[in-house]
């Protein structure tokens, strides 16, 4: 029996029963009062995996597109959002306002949301295949890269993302519970995510408490002895990851005081000017950091805590305490540069040096996972193959976001390139590359799978209901809001 004549049958056992929950209803019906016979009608119907902002993107560019075309998003978490929920620091709520216009997206008659549901566990890609036209894959990074030296797996080393999980509300980072007793701490890595790092771990905890950071982080940050944080790169001051607001951020964090080593910019006064001008910028602001003038210093001399860049450094090994085999120190190697710009390498030279800490922060950059044998995966590039978003060999498969470029810039760039999926969709719509002629059963065949299975999605009106509950515990503490910290409660809250 073929899997389309399968799913048709499970529908039909599935429409028989009298009393339907809920959420079977809004299924069968079609979510947001779509009610249409999808049967008869051949709209194009599309599958979003993910909910961060590659995939509401992509639907938002479909549905403006498009005026014919359904666009339902999985999700594995019942909270939508991805990393601007779970990745964007607390201390920037203006970067969160996009959730705006994704729960206009997520409110649209011919869009909606399933979350709770886990593709490639609850659901198979091959499975939402035979349901939709098109599957698109959004799902991001969530993965880590290792930095693959003796002693990462000790008490007291972290990966960033795990860190930022555990101060963000994400399920899966709750038991984190990082060890705050030492007074410094190394973060590998110098991209925008190294500096929320550190900057939450220095901030004063009057800014931090007026933020959406999770009360447990809260709790621990004010206990918290780190005082010294050094942020370490492979490369020069003029390769750094990290943007110019981040970079001047720390410049400007009350009762810090910068602390950089005036040597490592031999040589880039010189160099500045051929800089392009965003780089250009961000180097005067680190060089005018390095060596500041004495009459500055005096101001933040009554400074408790320090923080510093560190150049052309690679991890060797992180060295272990023999009494307590937790974290004591890390074992540098310096580098020297070959070539330059963007396109130096670090070389080691041999020489090494040890810093003294009890945390250890990687932030060398996330990584995406494969989560269905079914679909192609470069695992050295850690990306799905694809040209412009359509996956290389498998027709009717795109993909958007991280998955598709690797874990690289800003929300804007994630639009950019989500809308260039979209286009690429539409193009293939339109020229019957990807036939959409023949009708699809979409979230009604899926709904009834997921019902055997015993997965009961969340609907947006469903997280709408853990959005209040969220806001209404902020505000009695005067946060913004007071994250549900595990999936039951949030599905606790969702099912009342």
């Amino acid at each position: 029996m073929s899997g389309h004549k399968m799913m048709f049958s499970g529908l039909k056992l599935w429409t028989k029963g009298r009393i339907r929950p809920a959420w079977i209803s809004r299924f069968h019906d079609g979510m947001n009062g779509r009610g249409k016979a999808s049967f008869s009608t051949c709209s194009p119907k599309v599958c979003i995996v993910g909910s961060g902002p590659a995939a509401f993107y992509t639907a938002q560019s479909l549905i403006k597109a498009r005026q014919d075309v359904e666009v339902d998003l999985y999700e594995r978490l019942p909270v939508p959002f991805g990393l601007v929920r779970f990745g964007v620091a607390p201390d920037h709520p203006e970067v969160k306002n996009v959730i705006n216009t994704f729960t206009q997206t997520a409110k649209h008659p011919r869009c909606s949301f399933y979350g709770n549901v886990n593709v490639g566990k609850d659901v198979s890609v091959k499975e939402l295949q035979q349901a939709y036209h098109a599957v698109v894959l959004s799902y991001g990074a969530e993965g880590n890269r290792s930095m693959g030296v003796p002693g990462e797996d000790l008490a007291g080393v972290y990966s960033a993302k795990d860190f930022v999980g555990w101060y963000n509300g994400l399920p899966s980072c709750r038991e984190l519970s990082p060890d705050l007793s030492c007074e410094t701490a190394v973060i590998l890595g110098q991209g925008n995510v190294a500096l929320d790092v550190a900057r939450v771990l220095l901030s004063p905890i009057d800014i931090l408490k007026k933020t959406d950071i999770t009360q447990p982080a809260l709790e621990a940050l004010a206990e918290s002895q780190v005082r010294r944080v050094l942020v370490v790169g492979r490369r020069g001051p003029m390769q750094v990851a990290c943007t110019i607001k981040e970079l001047r951020e720390m410049v400007n964090l009350p009762n810090t005081r910068p602390d950089m080593v005036a040597a490592d910019f031999e040589g880039v006064t010189e160099a500045l000017k051929d800089l392009p001008r965003p780089r250009k910028r961000l180097t005067e602001l680190m060089l005018k950091t390095a060596l500041e003038i004495p009459g500055e210093k005096e101001k933040r001399n009554k400074a408790s805590r320090f923080w510093g860049l560190r150049f052309f450094r690679s991890p060797i090994e992180i060295l272990a305490d023999p009494d307590t085999n937790r974290t004591a120190g890390i074992r540098l190697g310096v580098n020297r540069l070959e070539g330059s710009g963007e396109g130096a390498r670090a070389v080691l030279t041999g020489e090494v040096e040890d810093v003294t800490c009890g945390l250890v922060i990687s932030s060398i950059g996330y990584k995406s996972i494969p989560i269905d044998p079914s679909v192609p995966f470069d695992s050295r590039k850690a990306i799905v193959p694809n040209n412009m978003g359509r996956i290389e060999q498998a027709a009717g498969l795109y993909c958007s976001g991280w998955l598709k470029t690797g874990p690289t810039g800003v929300i804007a760039t994630t639009m950019n390139n989500s809308f260039d999926t979209a286009r690429s969709m539409v193009e293939d719509m339109d020229s019957g590359t990807l036939d959409v002629s023949t009708a699809k059963t979409g979230s009604q065949s899926i709904g009834a799978l997921l019902e055997k299975r015993g997965v009961k999605p969340v609907t947006f009106s469903d997280w709408e209901k853990i959005d209040i509950v969220e806001m209404r515990r902020g505000e009695a503490t005067g946060k913004p809001r007071e994250k549900l910290l595990t999936v039951e409660e949030m599905l606790q809250v969702a099912r009342k």
